[in-house]
């Protein structure tokens, strides 16, 4: 089965192509600034040159036909007709408590979908224009809905409610659902296989960090607790968003600030974290060069994060029982020896360590802790394209 993978946002659209025989990537590629002046596909084909089709793609639907035809083009085409799809496996940002796993989408699944869209107005809309494009372009095609935040609707009540009046959950859902599911799911199972050891016989904390960032508490197999929460904004210092902050602060700067609710919004999602701490940029790169030329502000951002990072880590520990091992992914995760060293410095009381020569590596698969340690450190990137793909391949085929 070839199964095509759909990551929509409100202006792009991001796919690839996965022939579920050998899981292997046929074709990439990305629709940048649809409904924008200057919109682009450029389209990558497995052992071919890229390609750059430049249009006016005005709607995700001439955006998914756009695809296609790259994909089934004689020259730089991958396959000789849509026909050989046979499914397409789309990411949902928020599934709420409506979906504790991936889904066969139908009317009832694209109402649950829309019925969420008020926990994540920016990313669900985007995915349901995705579905509906596909579904008039390929309207015979099975189209599965993977959720971000399905691999966390384990974790138990004690962990995902907040310290509100219990109404608050009932009428409203407000509670801690998490993100990065698919991200999580994926390095744990890795893992497990790396470490030649059962998933449900592991303790794992899994440390997704990028701009965007979180962790989670995995144990045997399952969510049992991470740091994003009711939206992606609690948790950790990130590149842009505040992370877990004081309640009582939002009040107060509007009062200061006299901000409307969409400029404390802003605050605390574009214009904090380590951006607003470090006055120089929210990309880590950027700010360990800063700091590497003594700008004490992208010192102390780095530190900052570094901090809220190794104290998850801790009380994960606490929440797990112990840990066997814990993975950084993501692009920081991936490719940031300072930090990964910085972070687990202070962690030996785990029995653990780094080795400074194996942590010297980017975007690698790699255990990274000194040999022997009782508590194994790897580091392995994500694919959360394989896992949605891998989930549509199961679902359809039952």
């Amino acid at each position: 089965m070839k199964v095509l993978v759909v990551n929509c946002g409100s202006s792009s659209l991001k796919y690839q192509l996965f022939d579920m025989v050998d899981e292997s990537v046929l074709a990439k590629g990305l629709v940048e600034r649809i409904g924008l002046e200057g919109s682009v596909l450029t389209h990558k084909p497995n052992g071919k040159d890229k390609v750059e089709l430049k249009a006016d793609i005005s709607n995700h639907s001439i955006a998914i036909k756009m695809v296609l035809d790259a994909l089934s083009n004689p020259v730089h085409g991958v396959i000789k007709s849509m026909n050989e799809i046979g499914a397409v496996g789309h990411r949902v940002v928020h599934g709420g408590e409506k979906f504790s796993d991936s889904v066969l989408i139908t009317p009832a699944v694209l109402k649950g979908i829309e019925e969420c869209v008020e926990m994540a107005p920016l990313h669900n809309p985007p995915n349901m224009l995705g579905i509906a494009a596909c579904s008039e372009i390929m309207p015979g095609t099975p189209q599965v809905a993977v959720f971000d935040t399905a691999f966390h609707q384990t974790m138990p009540k004690h962990a995902f409610l907040y310290g509100l009046p219990y109404e608050a959950y009932e009428k409203y859902g407000i509670r801690r659902y998490g993100f990065h599911g698919t991200s999580h799911k994926f390095v744990s199972q890795r893992a497990a296989e790396l470490m030649g050891q059962p998933l449900k016989d592991l303790r794992i904390i899994t440390c997704h960090l990028g701009n965007g960032a979180s962790l989670a508490a995995i144990k045997y197999g399952e969510s049992i607790d991470t740091s994003m929460g009711f939206t992606p904004l609690e948790g950790l210092v990130m590149g842009t968003r505040s992370g877990a902050i004081d309640p009582a602060i939002l009040p107060f700067l509007i009062k200061k600030e006299g901000f409307t609710p969409e400029q404390i919004d802003a605050y605390l999602n574009k214009k904090s974290g380590v951006l607003g701490i470090s006055g120089v940029s929210s990309d880590f790169r950027d700010v360990e060069d800063a700091a590497s030329h003594g700008n004490e502000r992208a010192k102390l951002a780095l530190q900052v994060f570094v901090y809220k990072v190794r104290k998850y880590i801790g009380g994960y520990v606490a929440a797990l029982g112990g840990v066997d091992a814990i993975v950084f992914t993501a692009g920081l995760g991936e490719n940031s020896p300072n930090e990964r060293a910085a972070i687990c410095d202070g962690l030996e009381y785990l029995g653990t360590r780094i080795d400074p020569v194996k942590n010297n590596v980017r975007g690698k698969e790699q255990e990274i802790s000194v040999d022997g340690a009782k508590v194994k450190i790897y580091t392995i990137p994500t694919n959360e394209e394989l896992v949605i793909a891998r989930d549509t391949k199961t679902i359809v085929e039952a």
